[in-house]
């Protein structure tokens, strides 16, 4: 029989798991190192893990990255605070789970045919939407169609090109079928675009009234600036703890952490990591550290010059020192990016590709091959992008100076960003939310004719792999052709991925949360509002 050789560490497991900061893993592996037996660390854990959260109180959040220009389109959400937002007032027909895993939202269940190429939704008939209708299969055949067809300008069109028909089965369910199949469309139905609107009666979506079936209801809004909402007692799913929420848009980073460490807000996106260790010191404040697979991208628009020669590209590649841009930048709250958009944290990861090293001679060398000595080039970014790209830019900028290259860098108004400079000039900064498979990021930015291809990269063998590796069902095959797309866009490609960042964001200590954040998105995937509660 084990002893318990520190009973310290016990004490602060036990109110590390009653607090929801540390997962169930760690906190069995802590406790049986300090000489609990299995049993009693189970038994530890059920009681102070899986205590109620409490119902009740208004919960004022302070959101980075809004816009004025923003909308209830849901074929126009591009922001952070409006992901933020929408994952608060509206559902989607899957959700993913604070551990990560896939689960149910509006549907309830779902099933395909062997070739993946139909899957049949079963809707959940407690859906309702705030204004007091049910939620049909009519409505989800409309938000899904919102997003197809010529006359279609969303910006996820891409990701459903490949859907031939969504249709009501008139028992309350819905089938999608596909050209080809795809095992990954039950993931794909968590994109933040496909939010469950309700359908006019000509089939159309029916987006402007506002209306959801999320966990919170609208009650005052105003975009860019601040949004309102109350509890929506009929809410289909567990949740909703707070009688009210309050997203308050900060764009400036100091403003955002003011306001938490006044009190005037209960927590913050993104915190300015430079001030970090400073957060980390105030009793009052916890901080969430979570790895992801969201990523920093700088595209280069492979259809203009100097952008449109390789050589000039992989030489802009070539000179970033990344190692140096993660220490004094994220402060080593990131992973380093080999400029293909495929994270460790996405399946079939290709770890064995070598990972690309500041080399200013390589790219020196490529410059002279492709007659570009002495490039000079603007990059475009803003200070809500992230916390630290302007740093980031000033600090590459530096590091290319070694390989003969001038960056301008052009510090951007953060209002309007994403609709004036994203898509718009030949080279910026962007920062993407994480996606949880290979398929869904390269089909939504890197495929030939997708809205969002941020690098018009044209590239015939990727898009042919991107359509064999959707279907395929062999996962060792699948995996060979991940790794073959990983190359092409990391030695062809116009996108320079400096990072994948971890999600940093910080709360009042009374805020409580259970011991997984989803890694999907900020704030719990963008479900703080609704997973989350007040403490003692």
């Amino acid at each position: 029989m084990k002893t318990v050789k520190d009973q310290g560490l016990i004490d602060r497991l036990a109110d590390a798991a009653r607090e929801g900061k540390v997962s169930r893993r760690s906190f069995m592996n802590y406790s049986m190192a300090a000489g609990l037996s299995a049993s009693a660390a189970t038994g530890l854990w059920t009681t102070q893990a899986n205590a109620a959260p409490t119902q009740g109180g208004h919960f004022r959040l302070g959101a980075h990255d809004g816009n004025t220009s923003d909308s209830h389109d849901p074929g126009t959400y591009v922001t952070y605070s409006t992901i933020m937002l929408i994952h608060t007032f509206r559902s989607y027909l899957t959700l993913i789970e604070s551990d990560g895993s896939l689960g149910p939202d509006v549907a309830s269940e779902w099933s395909a045919t062997p070739d993946a190429r139909e899957w049949t939704f079963k809707l959940n008939d407690r859906a309702t939407f705030h204004s007091g209708k049910k939620v049909t299969a009519a409505d989800v055949v409309a938000s899904l169609n919102h997003h197809r067809g010529e006359s279609s300008t969303s910006a996820a069109k891409a990701l459903l090109t490949d859907v031939e028909d969504v249709t009501d089965n008139g028992d309350h369910s819905i089938t999608i079928k596909l050209g080809s199949g795809n095992a990954d469309l039950p993931w794909l139905m968590t994109d933040y675009h496909f939010a469950i609107c309700p359908a006019n009666e000509d089939g159309t979506l029916n987006w402007q009234s506002g209306d959801g079936c999320g966990p919170y209801k609208l009650v005052e809004t105003e975009f860019g600036v601040n949004y309102h909402l109350v509890r929506h007692d009929d809410w289909h799913l567990e949740g909703a703890y707070f009688d009210e929420v309050t997203i308050t848009v900060l764009n400036d980073p100091n403003a955002r952490q003011t306001a938490l460490v006044t009190g005037d807000v209960d927590g913050i996106t993104q915190i300015e990591l430079k001030t970090l260790a400073l957060l980390q010191r105030d009793p009052n404040i916890e901080i969430d550290n979570v790895p992801s697979a969201a990523a920093i991208t700088m595209p280069m628009f492979c259809d203009q010059a100097p952008f449109d020669n390789v050589d000039v590209r992989n030489a802009i590649k070539l000179s970033m020192n990344r190692q140096e841009v993660i220490e004094k930048i994220t402060f080593n709250t990131a992973t380093a990016g080999n400029d293909f958009h495929h994270s460790p944290a996405m399946p079939y990861w290709p770890e064995d590709i070598p990972q690309r090293e500041y080399d200013p001679d390589q790219a020196k060398s490529l410059l002279k091959k492709a007659g570009a000595e002495g490039l000079s080039v603007e990059l475009k970014v803003a200070d809500s992008v992230f916390s630290g790209a302007v740093d980031m830019c000033v600090l590459f900028s530096e590091q290319a100076k070694a390989s003969g290259i001038d960056i301008r860098v052009n510090r951007s108004p953060s209002d309007g960003y994403y609709s004036d400079v994203w898509l718009k000039d030949p080279w910026c900064v962007v920062q993407w939310g994480a996606r949880p498979t290979p398929d869904v990021m390269y089909s939504l930015a890197y495929k030939d004719d997708a809205a969002w291809n941020e690098s018009h990269w044209q590239n015939e063998r990727f898009n042919e792999l991107l359509l064999q590796a959707k279907g395929e069902l062999d996962n060792d095959l699948r995996a060979e052709m991940y790794r073959e797309m990983a190359m092409l866009a990391r030695d062809d490609g116009g996108t320079l991925i400096p990072f994948f960042s971890n999600f940093v964001y910080a709360r009042r200590k009374n805020v409580q949360h259970g011991p997984d954040l989803a890694p999907s998105w900020q704030m719990d995937g963008a479900r703080a509002c609704s997973r989350w509660w007040f403490g003692s």
